[in-house]
């Protein structure tokens, strides 16, 4: 069975490696382009099985991009997410009207990338390399401060533990050391993706706390968590 490819599209450079660091525990072929002029040739000479499309880029757009390639026999069925910069109401009627299949908006959080992107091909892997990590994390919420220990990380998000409880979606801002690394990460964005009650645990094995999904993060910390993350991994 071929190796599936996936197109991104989109013509800032940084996001592009961002979205192919939420892919590369998938057993695909990642393809990008920097505009809709691009992207028409690859998906042309490639026909990729899913494709991540921005909304704003020069030469064509997105949405051009995407009628074009709805109005094309040979390529409408190609799955198209469009991903808009922000969450307005005339952007989202933009990608309705293009007939792209799904649409994003950033920022964006790598769990809903990845959950959009197995609606259309079920080989997206989720899964996260997880390693121990014990070090104090401060974290504000509402304007609000407080502290827990984390018990793991990734480089898609943290497990806090604490007793103060949060509602998944929450949106949250931390800092912490990575133990023996030297590094101090700070103003971290993210968002509760669950939590762990005391009264009521979803995984009895884990301590009250919650996990949160990292939201975008600066690239240079994205790579120190990851460095962190495989060293861990390679520890005897």
């Amino acid at each position: 069975m071929p190796t599936p490819k996936i197109l991104l599209v989109d013509d800032t450079k940084l996001f592009l490696e961002l979205e192919k660091s939420f892919l590369k525990l998938s057993p695909v072929r990642v393809l990008t382009a920097g505009n809709g002029v691009e992207a028409l040739e690859i998906i042309r000479k490639e026909r990729p099985d899913l494709i991540y499309m921005d909304l704003n880029m020069p030469r064509m757009d997105g949405p051009t991009c995407c009628s074009i390639l709805k109005a094309d026999p040979a390529l409408r069925s190609i799955p198209v997410i469009m991903v808009t910069s922000a969450g307005r109401e005339e952007d989202i009627q933009l990608c309705r009207e293009s007939g792209c299949d799904d649409y994003l908006t950033k920022p964006v959080s790598r769990r809903l990338f990845l959950d959009k992107g197995r609606k259309f091909l079920k080989g997206i892997d989720r899964r996260e390399i997880r390693v121990s990590c014990s070090t104090l994390v401060k974290f504000r919420v509402h304007n609000l401060r407080f502290s827990g220990v984390s018990a793991d990380i990734s480089t898609g998000g943290i497990f806090v533990t604490t007793d103060y409880e949060l509602e998944p979606a929450t949106p949250v801002e931390l800092s912490f050391s990575l133990p023996e690394s030297g590094c101090v990460l700070q103003n971290i964005r993210g968002q509760v993706a669950w939590q762990n009650s005391g009264k009521h645990p979803v995984k009895p094995a884990m301590p009250p706390g919650f996990g949160v999904e990292f939201i975008t993060p600066d690239k240079e910390i994205a790579d120190i968590i990851d460095t962190f993350v495989q060293l861990s991994r390679q520890a005897p």
